[in-house]
């Protein structure tokens, strides 16, 4: 079933996913070569319970850390170890948090110092899309509108979108209904409607789109061992288009001149 929230309800939506979007802005200022991911998720955890939340992912049928952290190869859902980064890794930091009854989810991938120029162009690129798949978004447009425009901005730059892992409504749970995948055709699925709240999550792949998920039973990884980059925003459908709930002040103007450059 897909719930439309009412204004009271995006309300507690906005700050549970602002608090997100701030502890994802003080995490990606930890990220430099030497350092851990556990230690990011320490620091993640930490942030979560200051501010009187609770770490979304933990637990969440057995996932053992508050952030997902996954490096190069690995798409989604990479467990925080003590693997320490090096200069060219790229890290794709997934969370989300619990406050009031409602669930916050965004992700980033981080370049870890200077990276390579196929990597520089696959962030470009993921978060382009991203904000391409949000400016599908309005009342009476298809669910599958949105992973049309995604896939049309990955391909036209030789990247491939994953297709195991969708984006999802979220509000009282973390993931609700509907699903989202980052591929079309458009004008296919449910009707978008004001109050509709959506994770979009395009996760792209420097190479192949094919994954497989590693003995951990969570890691997914491109199997032909290529990048793979994960961006991610929280928004709500308005009535002329969308309100993206994880976007920082201070972010918004970076968001319009990503969308004009890609244009």
């Amino acid at each position: 079933m897909i719930v439309c929230r009412s204004k009271a309800e995006i309300e507690k939506l906005r700050r549970v996913n602002q608090l997100v979007a701030r502890i994802l802005a003080e995490l990606r200022r930890m990220v430099g070569p030497g350092v851990t991911t556990k230690e990011i998720d320490a620091s993640a955890e930490a942030l979560v319970r200051q501010a009187g939340a609770e770490p979304a992912f933990k637990g969440y049928h057995g996932y053992p850390a508050t952030v997902c952290a996954s490096i190069n190869e690995q798409v989604v859902h990479g467990i925080p170890s003590a693997r320490r980064l090096v200069e060219g890794d790229v890290l794709s930091l997934d969370m989300g948090a619990k406050l009031d009854g409602f669930y916050g989810d965004c992700a980033v991938t981080v370049p870890v110092g200077r990276v390579s120029e196929q990597a520089a162009a696959l962030l470009r690129v993921t978060e382009e899309a991203l904000f391409h798949g949000i400016e599908a978004v309005r009342p009476g447009a298809r669910v599958s509108d949105i992973g049309g425009a995604v896939q049309q901005h990955v391909e036209a730059h030789g990247f491939s979108v994953v297709r195991e892992f969708v984006g999802h409504g979220v509000g009282t749970a973390l993931h609700e209904e509907p699903q989202i995948a980052n591929y079309g055709p458009g004008g296919r699925g449910p009707r978008l409607s004001e109050g509709m709240v959506l994770a979009i999550e395009p996760m792209v792949n420097a190479g192949q789109a094919a994954v497989k998920v590693l003995g951990d039973g969570w890691t997914a990884v491109t199997r032909d061992g290529s990048l793979s980059a994960h961006f991610e925003h929280t928004v709500a459908v308005t009535g002329d288009g969308a309100e993206i709930l994880t976007l920082l002040e201070a972010e918004a103007a970076r968001a319009r001149a990503l969308l004009a450059l890609s244009d």
